[in-house]
């Protein structure tokens, strides 16, 4: 009678785990959002190429103008023909079109702000993202009397060689740990001192 209860026992909590399982699966929805690019291979990328153009360069009909700034600045004053997709909400479903299309057809999305280190985030997603068709916009904003100034802004270019810096740091990541051998203790050997004799006669 013992065993028959067990038995149920146990093939009701592997029902309930069956039920669980299945549960899950049924409700799992795939993340919206996956990496394309992996950090090594973006910054790989990034460091070899130049993304920035400046204002001179935004005659090409392929390059569409994207301010990365919230709604309040970007009606205050913005580049001509720029849409606004604020850095905040660049994931959304709405945004995701926009790139996807952008990238579907063939255009270069140019992103900027109130300078470039602002863009750098918003850039550094997307591109991960699978979103290559990006260049950042080398200006910087600033507003007097309430009108737009948009100035060039110039960007350092680092002495050091990124990309070589970020392949050595790879090989030494992937080479086998340096294993040190230390040797067995040494024995210590206490030696008990002698007691001293007391010292005979006495006055």
């Amino acid at each position: 009678m013992k065993e028959l209860e067990k038995t149920k026992r146990i093939s009701i909590a592997a029902t309930l785990f069956i039920l669980a399982v299945i549960i899950g699966l049924l409700t799992y929805k795939r993340p919206k959002n996956t990496y394309a690019n992996n950090t090594k291979d973006t910054l790989e990328k990034i460091t070899g190429e130049n993304y920035f153009i400046t204002l001179n360069e935004l005659n090409n009909p392929d390059y569409v103008l994207i301010d990365v700034r919230n709604q309040y600045e970007f009606e205050k004053g913005h580049l001509e023909n720029a849409i606004n997709i604020y850095a905040a909400e660049i994931l959304s479903d709405d945004n995701s079109k926009v790139f996807n299309e952008l990238k579907d057809n063939g255009k270069t999305a140019v992103l900027y702000g109130n300078n470039p280190q602002e863009v750098n985030p918003p850039f550094l997603i997307l591109y991960q993202l699978g979103y290559t068709n990006m260049k950042l916009l080398a200006v910087e904003n600033s507003y007097v009397q309430n009108k737009l100034i948009t100035i060039k802004s110039d960007i350092e270019k680092p002495e050091a060689d990124v990309a070589a810096f970020i392949n050595e740091s790879m090989k030494i990541a992937n080479t086998k740990p340096i294993v040190k051998t230390t040797a067995p203790p040494k024995k210590v050997i206490t030696v008990q001192k002698k007691k001293k004799a007391a010292a005979e006669g006495g006055c």
